[in-house]
């Protein structure tokens, strides 16, 4: 018999962990699976893999932390928030959503409610989830066991929005499993619970939000290097575009696109679309703008260094942040490693400093089995190779790390960059500094005699 206040989270990273110590707090009993047994004996000790969560929170949750799927058996709710990447040929890989289904299956109960979390394109849950499910345990979807999807919301490092009120759609089987999922989300979740029409539409609406940020991302970004030829400061004009109280919404230039959704969600979409017969130029054209960013930034480096008459060949360069947004640890998908690849194919000697990834990467950092090539987790150019040989102590001073280089390049803009100030660079001897992330000031920097180059600015 299942026990309808049980949860059973499956998949402790970012989506999962804060969702299983959020249904904890709100009086659930909660068991925590995940197939990493190094990660669960983290996590039994008091360890956070995730950024904003302190080892107070995981030892005082009162989650059950397991590798072992037979916790599933008497969870009323179980929820998969396992990865969904794109393999090396830009393709969906649904495996480790299809290895959770058969693990939870082997002890899936009637009257359970499984809630996919994980994002995929429409027409996963009911092609690829409902029959694992249904072949692993014998039950029928929509009459033993009901499915619903609730693509999952969060913002690594948003003091603001976060996993407690950030507003949520459901999608399900059954009328059934709607109203359970949706009441479920009411009990936790403090933002309101919009109630889709069918599974492919709550499936829909999380490509389609992160599909929108990369399209507007790669327009400004095609701006950015249009305006660069024609002398014009793009972030001065997107300044004066977002005056308008309506029909504009302000996106920022870079050197590429991180994250585990925004890079990742249209190629979801893209291949769905294409294996109906539908082709998304406009989604395409905008990930291969995107893609092109960090290969882009090495080459505007490569540029201010030969005008500050140092030959990029033999340059010493030093990349600042390997996360893929400000002041987090977290490397998916930052385009940090394609900067370096394509600095050192133009002959630079770089170095990659960021204090918030220690320098032990790839061996003990918390992400380890997201850089890594060929694992499930893995995506995109998040995967290291020897990228990283050359990762400068995350404890060491930024003007120790500075000391001697020709160029730096600002790939993250991390707090400790932004006040860092021209002096520290100048003082360092640094002849070129790019700013990848619209975070410095150029007139300030320029003022100090460097050479300055933003991407927009």
């Amino acid at each position: 018999m299942v026990e309808q206040d049980t949860v059973a989270v499956i998949g402790l990273g970012y989506v999962g962990l804060p969702l299983a110590l959020l249904a904890a707090r709100k009086g659930y009993k909660v068991a925590g699976l995940d197939a990493n047994s190094a990660k669960i004996t983290n996590l039994t000790s008091g360890h956070s893999p995730v950024d904003g969560l302190t080892a107070t929170d995981i030892a005082q949750s009162g989650v059950t932390y397991t590798t072992d799927f037979a916790a599933v058996r008497t969870a009323g709710i179980i929820i998969i928030c396992v990865p969904t990447p794109v393999d090396h040929h830009l393709l969906p890989d649904l495996g480790p959503v299809k290895a959770a289904c058969r693990s939870i299956g082997q002890y899936l109960q009637p009257g359970s409610l499984v809630i996919l979390e994980s994002t995929v394109n429409p027409g996963v849950s009911e092609t690829v989830v409902l029959p694992e499910l249904e072949a692993a345990s014998g039950l029928t979807g929509g009459r033993d066991f009901q499915l619903a999807h609730c693509p999952e919301r969060i913002n690594p490092g948003d003091t603001q929005w976060n996993v407690t009120n950030i507003p949520r759609v459901v999608g399900s089987l059954a009328p059934e499993g709607l109203e359970r999922a949706a009441q479920f989300y009411e009990s936790i979740v403090d933002g309101g619970i919009h109630r889709m029409g069918s599974l492919k539409e709550a499936e829909a609406v999380k490509v389609v939000e992160n599909s929108f940020r990369d399209i507007n991302i790669a327009f400004v970004n095609e701006l950015a290097m249009s305006f660069d030829k024609l002398g014009i400061n793009v972030l001065n004009v997107i300044d004066g575009a977002a005056t308008k109280p309506f029909a504009f919404m302000r996106h920022t230039p870079g050197c590429g696109v991180g994250g585990h959704c925004i890079p990742v969600d249209p190629y979801y979409l893209i291949e769905y679309a294409r294996s109906n017969g539908f082709n998304h130029e406009l989604l395409s054209l905008s990930r291969s703008i995107n893609r092109r960013m960090p290969a882009y930034t090495a080459r505007i480096t490569a540029d201010m260094l030969e005008q500050s008459a140092t030959p990029v060949a033999g340059a010493r360069v030093v990349v600042l942040g390997l996360s893929y947004k400000s002041d987090i640890s977290d490397i998916r998908e930052s385009p940090a490693p394609e900067i370096v690849k394509a600095l050192k194919a133009l002959g630079a000697d770089v170095t990659v400093y960021d204090p918030y990834v220690p320098d032990t990467f790839p061996a003990k950092h918390p992400h380890t089995e997201l850089a890594a090539a060929g694992s499930a987790g893995s995506t995109g150019p998040a995967r290291s190779d020897n990228y990283f040989e050359t990762l400068a102590p995350h404890h060491q001073p930024l003007a120790m790390v500075l000391e001697g280089a020709d160029a730096a390049v600002v790939a993250t803009g991390h707090r400790l960059f932004r006040e860092a100030g021209p002096a520290l660079f100048a003082q360092a001897g640094v002849k070129v500094v790019i700013d990848g992330r619209a975070c410095l000031n150029r007139s300030a920097f320029e003022a100090a005699g460097l050479s300055f180059k933003g991407i927009g600015h």
